[in-house]
């Protein structure tokens, strides 16, 4: 079976943190999946969901996602919580994923409609992929990467400085590389390399 046959019919759960300088680039990988034949529902943090920014508003980007995936947003830690449960998905992806919930996830907290429902999915041994979008990936959040990379089922999505003078302590995953990486997470591995130069 080819990585292209691998994604068709893949349930995939889709999780939006907010970074929303990143969502344009975000939302077209997630019409990537999409084409690719991925059964995709789009999951979005209380942030996410309910603020607007010079990027758009919440209600756009909540739109965005319905449109693309024709799925409802969940929204809600009540929502989020029978993911687990009901098996939905045999991969979660959290793209961008913010320091913010990085450093959750390490920790265990579960307060957040994603934090929910990476919790809930885990329960079932499913690989959770994380595309990093964060200032401080290389200060204050690199510590979390590294708790989550000794976890078992978390797997990264390859990342690089985005402004290696501007924002010394900046890193960002390269999104185009979002499917690639769930070909090596359903198998159990991490792709490699998991940081670059630049998004090659």
């Amino acid at each position: 079976m080819s990585d292209i046959e691998k994604l068709s019919g893949l349930r995939v759960g889709f999780a939006v943190c907010g970074s929303f300088c990143t969502f344009a680039k975000v939302f077209e990988e997630l019409e990537e999946l999409v084409s690719l034949g991925c059964e995709v529902t789009p999951i979005m943090s209380h942030n996410a969901y309910t603020l607007d920014t010079r990027f758009g508003t919440a209600q756009q980007h909540a739109a965005r996602l319905y449109e693309i995936t024709g799925r409802t947003v969940l929204h809600d830690i009540t929502a989020a919580e029978p993911i687990g449960p009901k098996k939905m998905f045999d991969v979660l992806v959290i793209a961008p994923c913010t320091g913010n919930t990085l450093a959750k996830l390490a920790l265990g907290i579960t307060d957040t409609p994603v934090c929910m429902a990476v919790k809930s999915h885990l329960r079932n041994q499913r690989p959770v992929v994380i595309a990093v979008s964060t200032n401080d990936a290389l200060s204050a959040s690199a510590k979390n990467i590294g708790t989550l990379r000794n976890y078992k089922n978390f797997y990264f999505v390859p990342m690089f400085q985005d402004d290696c003078r501007g924002k010394p302590f900046s890193m960002i995953a390269d999104f185009k590389k979002i499917p690639q990486t769930i070909f090596e997470a359903l198998d159990g591995r991490q792709v490699q390399p998991m940081y670059s130069v630049d998004a090659k």
